[in-house]
C-alpha cells in the first residue's frame, strides 16, 4: 500500500538535511566584543624585535581566564622595554577571541 502524497512529501522534508540556503544567525556583538582585565605574573619569555611576551599569571576573572602561561603581543611593542624574562609584572590585557594583547605592563 502506498503512503499519500502529502505524507511522502512531509518525511521527504524531515529527512533531508538542511541546506546552504540557511541562514545562520549573526554573532552576538557581546560574543565579538574585546574585554579588559588586569592580572599579575612572571615574565618567562620575551622578545622585543617580534613584540611579544609570555607571562604565567594569574586568574584573570574580568576576561574569564584560569590562571596559565600566554604569549601576548605588546601593543605598543615599546611597552617591553626595559623588562627581563623571571621578572614580576602587573599588567592590563585585552581579549578578542583568540587574540591577546598586553596594553600596559609595568614591573613588581
Amino acid at each position: 500500500m502506498k503512503a499519500p502524497s502529502m505524507l511522502r512529501a512531509g518525511l521527504v522534508l524531515l529527512l533531508t538535511p538542511p541546506t546552504a540556503n540557511a541562514v545562520a544567525a549573526p554573532a552576538s556583538p557581546a560574543a565579538s566584543a574585546a574585554k579588559v582585565g588586569k592580572g599579575t605574573g612572571t615574565i618567562t619569555a620575551l622578545d622585543p624585535r617580534a613584540g611579544t611576551v609570555t607571562i604565567k599569571h594569574g586568574p584573570i576573572p574580568a576576561i574569564g581566564w584560569p590562571a596559565m602561561t600566554m604569549a601576548f603581543r605588546a601593543s605598543p611593542p615599546a611597552l617591553l622595554k626595559n623588562l627581563r624574562a623571571g621578572q614580576r609584572v602587573a599588567f592590563t590585557a585585552k581579549a578578542q577571541g583568540m587574540n591577546a594583547q598586553v596594553t600596559a605592563i609595568r614591573p613588581q
